[in-house]
């Protein structure tokens, strides 16, 4: 098993030099002047956009920009942005605040998901399993966009249930952001909990638990969802770092000062160290979560080893 993980984390090691480079090449790419957007109507001089330009190696080719600041990078310096703010700064403002929202997302997700699935998968052709079946199509097929706003309207404004913007309240504000986040997830999560479930309800195993006189309670959670849980923990690791690179949306309807707020300004700003250190930091996590599941496999099921 040490000898697996430590692989897969060497492996990691290019996979995210390849993904910093692609983002440093996509923002090296991008159409304009970012001095002279950040100047805005009023003109820089001549001398101090070439400062400007100088001091940010904007100047230099793309292959140029991209060693030197694999060379801050490896000096533990993370750049700065156009106004001289370090970039380790901007993660660890937005940082907490994305993970936060982040979790309480995969708690909805997971537990409602969960429940939803299971209860589904064991009444089935049943009103409680058609309703699953309907919900679920219908909140995948509505964009977050729409969900968000529908829910920030009838939830945070007409029923004042929960706050509208913002994180300012607590733990309250991430409540209805962190549903819209986990709503599409949460769909999946529920489906294939039910599929997974129903697949193993129909083994030997089971007839055989059955016919030992075990409760269905006992047949259900010892048993059936024990094996019915690997898919659904496959996707619900992959689905972590998805949820922090993927709230752009939610974060811009709700106001919250994460990392895809910041992302999406550095992307409009076009400050590559910035969207390159945090897209970065999402390809780590994604990475380190995929590892973290294909671990907990062998918990899951012993007959799961990795040489």
């Amino acid at each position: 098993m040490a000898r697996y993980i430590a692989r897969r984390l060497l492996l990691a090691i290019p996979v995210l030099f390849g993904a910093s480079f692609l983002i440093f090449a996509m923002v090296f790419a991008l159409p304009g002047d970012p001095i002279r957007a950040l100047a805005g109507e009023r003109a820089l001089p001549a001398a101090v956009q070439a400062q400007l330009n100088e001091e940010y190696n904007l100047n230099d080719p793309l292959l140029v920009q991209y060693g030197k600041y694999v060379a801050g990078l490896a000096q533990g310096d993370l750049g700065e942005d156009f106004r001289g703010r370090p970039v380790s700064d901007i993660l660890e403002q937005t940082v907490p605040v994305t993970v936060k929202l982040s979790l309480v997302a995969l708690a909805f997700e997971a537990v409602f998901g969960l429940i939803a699935g299971v209860l589904a998968g064991i009444r089935q052709k049943s009103f409680f399993d058609s309703l699953v079946l309907v919900t679920t199509t219908l909140v995948v097929s509505i964009p977050v966009f729409v969900l968000g706003f529908v829910a920030q309207y009838v939830l945070g404004l007409k029923l004042g249930i929960f706050p509208i913007a913002g994180v300012a309240s607590g733990f309250s504000g991430y409540l209805l952001p962190g549903f819209v986040l986990a709503a599409l997830s949460l769909a999946y999560v529920a489906r294939l909990t039910r599929t997974a479930l129903v697949e193993n309800l129909r083994n030997d195993y089971v007839r055989t638990a059955k016919a030992k006189g075990l409760s269905p309670m006992s047949v259900v959670g010892k048993h059936t969802l024990r094996n019915s849980l690997i898919p659904v923990v496959t996707f619900l690791g992959a689905d972590l770092g998805a949820l922090l690179s993927g709230a752009v949306v939610t974060e811009g309807i709700f106001n919250i000062p994460g990392l895809g707020r910041a992302v999406f300004q550095a992307i409009q700003n076009q400050e590559g160290t910035v969207v390159v250190g945090i897209v970065t930091l999402f390809v780590f996590v994604y990475i380190l979560f995929n590892l973290l599941v294909d671990v907990l496999y062998a918990a899951l099921d012993p007959r799961i080893r990795y040489e």
